[in-house]
């Protein structure tokens, strides 16, 4: 090869690896349809998961159109994310379209009121793990990390206290992982007693969920403990292994 086709093998290297670096990049759907009642938060939460994605290479596309749920357009997400959604928020070919999309491998994240969606969906109640039944007034209360191996808990106190909207839950799918509990003693509300997860993963249908309770008001999402916390379960969903 002459110098000449060898400089011109170089330009186009340099000019086609951005490109292919870039398409080498997973990507997430960040969902949040309301149904019902609809979070001041979902606003501050979308930017801050699209900065952790520029920060932390992985792009987000965002959506409150549930017609995005097509086998066409999934297959280029590795993960969506549930942010803040509620009530029935896919028709019957869209569930089944997100049941494929889980079943081939991809990722789920749920937060805060993803669990106050789709109570016609057994599949989804056990894909994110409860189902939303009350919560009391907004207080402080004492988080307990009782797994901190993970790449969502490394970063939190053993004993976390801090104000949010704590809901109490049903249906809680026995084969969840849990992550985080919360100390009923601490405030007024509870329900679930000794068995009050707030966070937690699993692996199920050939997929992977993570959910997190926290996220309900605005501070959580400047919060630096949280969104390491977030971006771990993110970073699960998209294929990265979750204990340490």
């Amino acid at each position: 090869m002459n110098n000449k086709n060898l400089l011109g093998l170089v330009i186009l290297v340099f000019f086609l690896l951005p490109n292919t670096v870039s398409a080498q990049k997973k990507r997430v759907l960040v969902f949040s349809k309301t149904a019902g009642f609809k979070h001041s938060s979902i606003g501050v939460g979308t930017a801050a998961i699209q900065k952790l994605g520029a920060e932390n290479k992985f792009e987000v596309d965002t959506t409150t159109n549930s017609a995005a749920f097509t086998s066409k357009n999934l297959e280029k997400y590795a993960a969506v994310i549930f942010l803040n959604t509620t009530g029935d928020a896919l028709n019957d070919e869209q569930q089944k379209t997100f049941e494929q999309f889980i079943n081939s491998g991809k990722g789920f994240v749920g937060v805060h009121s993803a669990t106050d969606t789709e109570y016609g969906w057994p599949w989804y109640g056990k894909l994110v793990g409860a189902y939303f039944v009350s919560h009391p007034e907004q207080q402080i209360a004492t988080l307990n990390v009782v797994d901190k191996k993970t790449i969502a808990t490394k970063h939190l106190p053993e004993v976390w206290k801090r104000k949010d909207e704590w809901y109490n839950f049903k249906d809680i799918n026995p084969d969840i992982k849990v992550l985080i509990t919360i100390d009923e003693t601490s405030y007024k509300g509870g329900i679930n007693n000794n068995n009050h997860p707030m966070a937690w993963y699993h692996d199920f249908d050939g997929g992977r969920s993570f959910y997190t309770e926290l996220g309900h008001v605005e501070e959580s999402y400047t919060d630096p403990l949280f969104l390491s916390h977030l971006l771990g379960g993110i970073k699960y969903a998209l294929g990265a292994k979750m204990a340490l």
